[in-house]
């Protein structure tokens, strides 16, 4: 029984992901949703309180994704700068599994900013990666890899990068390499960090 209903909660994720991409966030209906993946509404409702909440879910399970291959980078690193040359090549795994989620993220945080509630639950991604880049920053800086810089407008600065390095590649998919301009990007960065030794 728990094996059939995590099934279907697993398909109206799936349905909504495709429903999303193709129509848009605020055009799709739950009975849309609800037909694609081939169940009832009191399904859905099960599952899920809101289409907003199963939306919320999506932007979780994509950014659960990340951390994960973020932690595995971090942990087989061997200095800051290695760590973070490595998770600029991470952009590549980005691009592709941002492609069918990006356009649909992008209107729901436009019209998230009418609801206070919900628009600090996607800006909170945010603040948590500028604060994980941060202290990856001080812990450079104490480990003598990188230079005595302030790491939170640093850290800024980062995930303006890489956010703004992705809306290019949506908008413009063919205009550059752009997993190789953001190694080339973050690197540029990293090298500009980076302590000199003697």
């Amino acid at each position: 029984m728990q094996k059939r209903s995590q099934e279907t909660h697993n398909r109206l994720l799936m349905a909504a992901v495709e429903e999303f991409a193709q129509h848009g966030y605020e055009s799709t209906s739950v009975s849309q949703i609800c037909r694609a993946a081939g169940v009832s509404k009191g399904a859905f409702y099960h599952h899920f309180p809101s289409k907003q909440a199963l939306f919320l879910e999506l932007l979780e399970s994509w950014l659960a994704l990340l951390d994960s291959q973020l932690l595995a980078v971090r942990s087989e690193s061997d200095s800051v700068p290695d760590s973070l040359a490595t998770m600029s090549g991470l952009m590549g795994i980005v691009y592709q599994s941002a492609g069918g989620y990006l356009p649909m993220f992008l209107e729901f945080w436009t019209q998230a900013r009418h609801d206070p509630a919900v628009w600090e639950t996607v800006i909170d991604p945010y603040r948590r990666y500028q604060a994980y880049f941060a202290g990856m920053i001080q812990e450079g800086i104490d480990e003598g890899s990188l230079k005595d810089v302030d790491p939170h407008m640093t850290a800024r600065l980062m995930v303006a990068l890489a956010v703004g390095l992705l809306l290019q590649g949506l908008l413009d998919p063919e205009g550059s390499d752009w997993e190789q301009v953001t190694q080339h990007g973050f690197q540029l960065l990293i090298d500009s960090m980076r302590q000199e030794t003697e």
